[in-house]
This record gives C-alpha cells, sequence and structure tokens, in this order.
C-alpha cells in the first residue's frame, strides 16, 4: 500500500510536519514558507502553510522529481526528503548557474550559507541531480571539490554515492593527469576532487584543463585558505568552468575572498532557524581545567594551514614553537589529570550516547587514550589518527576505520569515547555524540567545524556541550563574530545558562507540590513513601490542564537537569527532581495511549503495588519471591476493593482508567466485537467526566462496573460450552441479540463458522484479495444454509471477516487443519 508513498504529513490543526515512510518522529519537519524565504504571518496555521507551500501543484512535481532520494546502508533503505530550506535554496542556485554559465555571465554563481547539521550535504546532492540535466547546460560535468581527502571520501560515499537513484554514480579523479582525462570527456559527468591536485611550486602556472563552458565546480566549505591560495590555479586550469560554495560555518569579515571567488548569498539558514525546526540542538560551552591558555605568542593557526605556502625557514621556526606548546600541553600530569575528569564527568553525564576528545597531537591522544584505558569504569574508547602504529598500536586498515564508524555511530554499540586529532572533525554525522572534550587550539571554520559535531538531533538530545580544557573561549568569540548579537546568543550558550535554565525550571515544577512536604522521601518507610506518592499524583492531576502542564514542565526539568547533571547545582536538587520524575512516570504509566500494550500490565501493577499505592500497606501480590507468579487478576473484587480505599478520587479514576483499558487493548484480537463496545463505553465514560458532565464519584462507579463486566466475559466460553475462537464469531453474528445465548443453531454456527474459515485459510491469506473473497464467499454460502437473508447477513460477514483477520492473520495452516469438514 505505502510502496510509492513519497511524502507523510501529520498534523493537529495546530502544527504540522512532513516526513517520509522510513523516518523516525525526530526527522518530521516543518514546511515554514510558502514562497522564498518569507514566513507567512503568525496567524497563518502550519497546516495551511505547509499546504500551500509542499503542495502545490508544480512544486510538489518538482519535489517528487528532484527532491527525494533513498540511501542504503547497514542492510537499510532509507527515504528521504528535501527540507523547505534545501528545496528553496537548491532552485535559487539553479536560477544563478543559468545565470552565471550563461555567454555574458560572471561565472560566480554565490553561496549557500546553511549551518552545519541542517542537510548541507544533501543540498549539494539535490543541486547536482538538478542541473545535471538541465538543457540549458547541455550534459555539464559537475566536480566536487573539497580540501581533505577524508572529506572527500566521505561526501562522495555517505551523499553522492549513495544517491544513485538520483543522480549517476560519480568518479573520484586519482591525480591531475585523471582529472584532465576525465574533464575532457564530452559527455558529463559527476567528479570529485581535493583542492591540494592544484597545487605548484613557487613560479610555476597551473596548466589547462579544460575550456569547456558547462563545468560547474562545487566547492565544499567554501571560505578555507586554501580556496584564496588556490582559487587562481583552479580558474588558470578551468578558465570557463562556473563557481558555487556551500558552507555551514561563518565567513571571515576581514576577507571577502570567497564572495570573490563564488559570489554573494543565494541563501541563508543559521542557528536559530535550525534550532527552532529541529534540525539541530543548542550547543552549550562549559570551562574546566584550562591549565594553558593559549595566544598567538605560540601560534597564529594550526601548524599545517599556516605553513603551506611558506619557506623552509619559516616552517622550521614555527615548527619549533609548535614543537614547545605540544611538549607543555602533552605533559603527563596534566594529561592524567585531564583523563580523571573526562571519565568523571562523562560517567556522571544523564544523557544518552556518547563523546569525543580532541587532542593536539596524535602522541597526546594515544597518550590519552593510555590513560583512560587504566582508569576503573571508564567506558569503551577508541582512538582514531592517521597511522597509529607509528605509536605502538595496531595498525589501521581503510576498513578497520570504516567499522569502528559504525560502531560509534551505532547507539547500542559498548563504545562511548573516541580520541581524535583532526580525523572525524569535519563532515562526521553522529547523532548519538553529545559531548565534546576538548583540548586543541583551534579557531574560526576549524573550531566552528568541529563543535558542530555535537548539535545533530538524537531522540530527547536536549543539547550538545563543548568541555573545553586548553582555553578556546576567546577563539569561540571570535568564530562568531560574523553573526548578529541574536544569532551569537543562540550559537553558543555559557553552561551557567543552562544552570538557570534548570533552576528556573525547577522552581515551576516544585510549585505543583506546595504544601506536600517531600524533601526526606527516600529516607521514609514504604508504607509512608506510599502515601505521599497518593498526595503528589493527587495534586498534579487535580484536573487535566494541571497534569498536562507539569507532565510538560517536568519533562523540560528533566533535560535541563540532564544537560547540568554534574554540577554542584543539579547534584543539590538531584533527589528532589528524582521525586518529580517518580511522580510524572507514574501518571504517564497510568494514562493510556495509543502505545499502550497488554503486555505492560502486569508489570505497571506490579510496580504499583510495590511501590505501595494501596491505602493499607505495602502487598506485593505477585510475590517477588516465588519462582511462578501466582495467577491473580487485576480485576478481581479484592484488587478493585483496594482501589476504592485510596484517599483520592482522581488517583482512583486514573488507575482504573489504565487497567481498564490495558484489558481491553490486550483482548481486543481475541474478540474484536465484543470488546470495541466496551472500548467505547470507556471513551465515552471518561469523555464525560473530563467534560464535567459527571462526577470523579459516579465515573469510578461506572468503571468498577466495567470492570466487573470485564471480567464475567472471560468466563462465556466455559459458559456456553465454546472456545476461545467460537466465543469470537459467536459474537460477530449475535450482536445485540444476547436473547439468543442459548439458540443451539446459533451454537452450532459459531462452532462451523471457525472450521470453514479455517479451512480456506492460506500463507498470507489477509494480503491477497482473492483469498479473502474465497472466505467471504464460503460465509455467505453458510449464512444462506442457516436461514439468513441478504440483508440480514451482509453487516455479519463484514463482522466476520474483520475478526478472522484479527485473529488468523499470521496463521499457517496445519494438515489435520485443513482437511477438517
Amino acid at each position: 500500500m505505502f510502496y510509492y508513498n513519497e511524502v507523510i504529513v501529520v498534523s493537529d490543526l495546530l502544527e504540522a510536519r512532513h516526513g517520509t515512510i522510513t523516518a523516525d518522529w525526530d526527522w518530521f519537519m516543518p514546511w515554514r514558507v510558502i514562497e522564498g524565504d518569507i514566513e507567512p504571518s503568525g496567524d497563518t496555521p502550519e497546516l495551511e502553510t505547509m499546504i500551500r507551500g509542499l503542495f502545490d501543484k508544480s512544486r510538489l512535481m518538482d519535489i517528487i522529481q528532484n527532491f527525494i532520494l533513498f540511501e542504503t546502508g547497514g542492510g537499510k533503505i532509507i527515504k528521504k526528503m528535501a527540507m523547505y530550506q534545501q528545496y528553496y535554496g537548491v532552485n535559487r542556485a539553479i536560477k544563478e548557474t543559468i545565470r552565471a554559465t550563461a555567454a555574458q555571465g560572471d561565472r560566480k554563481i554565490g553561496v549557500i550559507w546553511h549551518t552545519q547539521g541542517s542537510g548541507k550535504s544533501l543540498s549539494m546532492v539535490f543541486y547536482t541531480a538538478k542541473i545535471i540535466k538541465h538543457p540549458a547546460l547541455e550534459n555539464p560535468t559537475v566536480l566536487v571539490l573539497t580540501d581533505r581527502n577524508d572529506l572527500d571520501n566521505q561526501i562522495y560515499k555517505d551523499n553522492f554515492c549513495k544517491a544513485v537513484d538520483l543522480i549517476p554514480y560519480p568518479k573520484q579523479a586519482e591525480s591531475i593527469e585523471d582529472l584532465k582525462q576525465k574533464l575532457n570527456i564530452p559527455a558529463g559527468g559527476i567528479l570529485f576532487t581535493t583542492i591540494q591536485k592544484f597545487q605548484t611550486k613557487n613560479g610555476e602556472e597551473y596548466p589547462l584543463l579544460s575550456e569547456r563552458r558547462n563545468i560547474v565546480v562545487i566547492a565544499d566549505e567554501a571560505h578555507r585558505s586554501q580556496y584564496r591560495k588556490l582559487a587562481g590555479n583552479v580558474r588558470q586550469a578551468l578558465p570557463n568552468a562556473s563557481f558555487i560554495g556551500f558552507t555551514g560555518t561563518p565567513i571571515e569579515l576581514e576577507d571577502r575572498s570567497t564572495r570573490v571567488t563564488f559570489g554573494d548569498y543565494i541563501g541563508t539558514y543559521l542557528m536559530p532557524q535550525s534550532q527552532k525546526d529541529g534540525n539541530t540542538v543548542p550547543i552549550f560551552y562549559e570551562g574546566r581545567l584550562a591549565k594553558v591558555h593559549l595566544t598567538n605568542e605560540f601560534i597564529d593557526e594550526e601548524f599545517e594551514e599556516i605553513t603551506e605556502a611558506e619557506e623552509d625557514v619559516v616552517k622550521e621556526k614555527l615548527k619549533t614553537k609548535w614543537a614547545r606548546l605540544e611538549a607543555l600541553v602533552g605533559t603527563e600530569s596534566r594529561l592524567k589529570r585531564i583523563a580523571q575528569d573526562i571519565v568523571h564527568h562523562f560517567n556522571n553525564r544523564e544523557i544518552e550516547g556518547k563523546a569525543m576528545i580532541v587532542c593536539m597531537s596524535r602522541r597526546i591522544a594515544v597518550k590519552m587514550f593510555e590513560l583512560i584505558k587504566q582508569i576503573p569504569n571508564a567506558p569503551e574508547t577508541a582512538v582514531v589518527i592517521t597511522k597509529p602504529e607509528d605509536f605502538g598500536l595496531p595498525r589501521s586498515t581503510k576498513q578497520d576505520r570504516e567499522d569502528l564508524k559504525a560502531r560509534f555511530k551505532d547507539p547500542d554499540d559498548p563504545l562511548k569515547l573516541v580520541i581524535v586529532r583532526d580525523m572525524w572533525l569535519t563532515g562526521f554525522d553522529a547523532p548519538v555524540l553529545h559531548t565534546m572534550y576538548v583540548d586543541k587550539y583551534m579557531h574560526d571554520h576549524n573550531l566552528m567545524q568541529a563543535i558542530a559535531r555535537v548539535n545533530r538531533v538524537f531522540k530527547d538530545k536536549p543539547g550538545g556541550l563543548i568541555v573545553d580544557y586548553i582555553g578556546i573561549a576567546d577563539d569561540l568569540k571570535k568564530s562568531l563574530r560574523i553573526y548578529s548579537d541574536e544569532v551569537r546568543k543562540d550559537s553558543l550558550i555559557p553552561i551557567d545558562e543552562a544552570i538557570t535554565i534548570m533552576q528556573e525550571k525547577f522552581d515551576v515544577v516544585r510549585s505543583y507540590f506546595h504544601g506536600i512536604e517531600y524533601s526526606n522521601w527516600w529516607k521514609l518507610s514504604e508504607v509512608e513513601q506510599a502515601r505521599l506518592f497518593q498526595r503528589a499524583h493527587h495534586a498534579v492531576t487535580i484536573d487535566e490542564d494541571t497534569k498536562e502542564g507539569f507532565l510538560r514542565h517536568c519533562a523540560a526539568l528533566s533535560k535541563a537537569f540532564a544537560l547540568v547533571s554534574h554540577h554542584k547545582e543539579a547534584n543539590d536538587i538531584r533527589n528532589d527532581i528524582l521525586f518529580f520524575q517518580s511522580v510524572r512516570r507514574s501518571i504517564r504509566k497510568y494514562t493510556p495511549s495509543a502505545r499502550d500494550v497488554s503486555e505492560d500490565v502486569e508489570t505497571a501493577i506490579k510496580q504499583l503495588i510495590s511501590e505501595g499505592i494501596s491505602s493499607e500497606e505495602v502487598v506485593d501480590i505477585f510475590g517477588f519471591t516465588e519462582k511462578e507468579r501466582p495467577n491473580i487478576s487485576i480485576l478481581s473484587d479484592e484488587f478493585l476493593n483496594d482501589i476504592q480505599k485510596i484517599e483520592y478520587k482522581n488517583l482512583q479514576v486514573e488507575l482504573l482508567k489504565k487497567l481498564i483499558n490495558d484489558e481491553i487493548t490486550g483482548k481486543m484480537k481475541r474478540n474484536v466485537v465484543t470488546y470495541r463496545s466496551f472500548k467505547e463505553m470507556l471513551e465515552k465514560t471518561i469523555a464525560q467526566y473530563k467534560n464535567r458532565s459527571i462526577e470523579s464519584a459516579e465515573v469510578i462507579e461506572r468503571l468498577i462496573e466495567m470492570a466487573r463486566e470485564l471480567r464475567k466475559v472471560e468466563h462465556r466460553a466455559e459458559k456456553l460450552g465454546l472456545s476461545d475462537e467460537e466465543v469470537a464469531f459467536y459474537d460477530a453474528v449475535a450482536q445485540g441479540r444476547e436473547e439468543l445465548e442459548a439458540d443451539e443453531q446459533l451454537l452450532e454456527l459459531a462452532k462451523e463458522l471457525v472450521a470453514t474459515i479455517k479451512r480456506n485459510l492460506s500463507i498470507d491469506w489477509a494480503d491477497h484479495e482473492n483469498a479473502k473473497s474465497k472466505i467471504r464467499a464460503s460465509v455467505r454460502r453458510l449464512l444462506r444454509r442457516r436461514g439468513f437473508q441478504p440483508e440480514q447477513y451482509k453487516p455479519i460477514v463484514s463482522n466476520i471477516m474483520e475478526q478472522a483477520i484479527s485473529l488468523y492473520q499470521d496463521y499457517t495452516p496445519v494438515a489435520a487443519e485443513t482437511s477438517f469438514s
């Protein structure tokens, strides 16, 4: 049914989100605009914006053709669709490409500046997919230019090669000569190469590679120093090519060479908007143990960058300074303190996920790895550097690194920490990464690229955290100078602000328990704890608005607490927050939801009783010490009487509602008709209670009566002399005709229905209309033989088929049954 589904929209008429059939809920996104960059007025419903923006006929056809792709990996096929900033940014880029590549064009297409984590690499794929088909470019060649081999491989493998359903298979240029040959092929295509292939020695002129006019150069991270120094060589090699830049980090204010090379901005999508849309999470900053403060007195930029075009004398001078600094940073006593602090800090974080340690050199990275391994209770750790064998570690193959990357990205894999120098700091996308421990001097785009590794969305991750051991705070401020004050504030949040947010949320949640003394709740006896939790539960479920407000604020408090749980301010209120979270879990547990399943019932009640919700004493009705759990019905008179002893009426309602809903949900498959009627009665009763049509005392009375009726249903099969299956079809035929319970003909009909249906079952029968039609015809013939007229049996056949699908959807016939008559 969903094989050709392109887009799914979910809306409650207030909010609206779109995604694909394979997307997790985290990747269902808003569509903010109708045309261009302008968001509609604040009173425009999100659903209207999405319908007018996403489902405009021509726009939807464009999206289906050019902005949806399949990625394969890890044994899965993932369907991905462009978000609104990707769609509009790429289409503006297409227009600018046609302008720039025209006979009188300036060859400067422009720059797309989309913040890290918002899908920049996929935007490059979507742009390529559309431009290679445009008739104005007459089968162009797209050259993707990066400045590092690992980044070239990453974008090539992880994005372009996985999107071959949308684009032709890309190729990598192995050398300058290989690049020249590939560029001279008139058929076009997609090529990958690194900027380093355009280097020359002093005084040399770079050779001409191609004079073709339909070459489009895509520069990834189009702002680095290499582009300033080597852009001239690229132009020399490809004099008629047009250039577009994609970047996720700020462009230097002092140097406008990026825009001179590539042109003005085509589109921007910055951190605040990305966080608002749920594409990324905020980044927090925390300074710890910064024993070494780096200034330009030691080194101005990373050694590898600054020495690229310098003479040997200058290189050696700078190398000596760098070596002195590396030795200072890498002293064993300092690294030992940092290693111990990292392990303690990570182990006390209350967020699911992983962390990265960034070291100044490969030697320091290996030393840090060895020190962490020696610490008791340290998480599993790996070091990711080039040529680890130089430091006595096993040689790492390309496949080893790919396997390690897959392990680190897997939330369930025990590998929790990786130590790096340069690798994985750009282009590496691991949503599970929530903390980066920085012990390496970085600045400008290198620093912004690195810290953006922690801003990916993952489950309930409240934000990414940068822990600074070397003193990069000033450089962070400088790196953000391109942004406005508002964007700068949202780009990196001091941990002190996160602590303040936690304390504000704490005050809000605490106000729900006014008059309830819970400060030493964990010291109370079990019975006293039971009574305390009853009062607390009652206080926050007094009405629906109070309950929903508490659940919302408590969830926000839990997220804020998780960010700073290792700080003293958080530790001081840890027990209070545990109390709030216990109350919240209790409410969530006893509130029916679509995700409740029958297997949860006994677990829920077991925890309810063991926590002492019974008002008299703590009783474990399931006997924790026994090997086999006693068969005690949760709807027994004794248990229902226990519930009625609970002091607070709203807690009785919550508990009964949960129990009955779970009982119905768990048995609905066995008997659709009967339990559906109970479901409808429950929903009607609760709706009347919420609307204040009936008081809590009356709703409790109704729910208890419903529970007793449910208990009676359990014994009907024995009373009628039927199996559970036969009772289900008995009810499907006799719905609303209870007076026929003793009718022998109806009892015989129920038995014959089961035999008739089973006789016609086959593998996957419920998925094939022919098989269902055959069963339907057999049922009709049986009913006619039993005296039913067409106007009588039409609705009955529908009930019977619904029950058959529910009971036998996964049924596999056996020889004894297929020969039954």
